[in-house]
C-alpha cells in the first residue's frame, strides 16, 4: 500500500474504510465496559489496544492534513445517529482530533508525529469513562438507570481517583506498543 501525501478519490475511499474500523473498534470499546466495570474503568488502556493500529494505518496512508478529522468526524456521526451527542461525547473527540492534526502539522506527517497523533486518537472513548472521574454522581445515576443491580456500586468502587493517572498512563503505553507493532506487521513507512 503507497503512502500519499494529497487527497484523492482513492485516499478518500480508504479513509471511509479506517473511519469505520475506527468507529467499530470505539463501539466494541464501549460494549466491553457494559460488560463489567473493570473495563469501563480501563477504557483507556482498551481503547490503546484497539484503536491505535486503525489510526496508525490511516494516518501513514494518508499524510497530510485532514486524516485525525476525518476519524473524528465519524465519531460524532456516530454519536448524533446514536442519539448520544452531548458535550461529555463530542468535545473530546473534537479536541483530540484538533491536537492529532496539530501534532501530524509539526511532525510534518513522518512516523514520530504519526505515532503521537495515534495515540492522542486512541482517546476516542474519552468522554466516556472520564465522566467516572469527573462527573461521578451523574455516572454513578447513569450505571443505575442502565446496567444490572450491583454494577454502580462496582464501578464506583473500582474506580478511586489514584485509578485516573494509572489507566492514562497505561493505555498511552499500551497505544505506543500497539503502534510499533502495527508499524512492524504492516510495514508502515518511516
Amino acid at each position: 500500500m503507497r503512502t500519499e501525501n494529497k487527497w484523492s478519490k482513492k485516499n478518500a475511499l480508504w479513509m471511509l474504510l479506517y473511519v469505520v474500523l475506527y468507529v467499530v473498534m470505539s463501539v466494541i470499546v464501549c460494549v466491553l465496559g457494559s460488560i463489567h466495570p473493570i473495563f469501563f474503568v480501563c477504557y483507556q488502556i482498551t481503547a490503546g489496544l484497539l484503536v491505535t493500529g486503525v489510526a496508525a494505518k490511516a494516518f501513514d496512508k494518508i499524510r497530510t492534513f485532514g486524516a485525525a478529522c476525518c476519524l473524528s468526524l465519524g465519531m460524532l456521526v456516530t454519536f448524533l445517529a446514536m442519539q448520544d451527542a452531548n458535550l461529555w461525547h463530542c468535545l473530546p473527540v473534537i479536541i483530540i482530533a484538533i491536537l492529532a492534526e496539530i501534532v501530524r502539522l509539526i511532525f510534518q506527517y513522518n512516523a514520530a508525529g504519526n505515532m503521537i497523533a495515534a495515540v492522542i486518537m486512541s482517546f476516542s472513548t474519552f468522554g466516556y469513562y472520564g465522566q467516572i472521574w469527573f462527573n461521578r454522581d451523574y455516572t454513578y445515576e447513569c450505571a443505575v438507570e442502565e446496567m444490572p443491580a450491583g454494577y454502580a456500586e462496582t464501578l464506583m468502587s473500582c474506580s478511586p481517583a489514584w485509578a485516573f493517572p494509572v489507566v492514562i498512563i497505561i493505555g498511552i503505553a499500551v497505544a505506543a506498543v500497539i503502534y510499533h507493532t502495527t508499524k512492524m506487521l504492516f510495514r508502515i513507512e518511516k
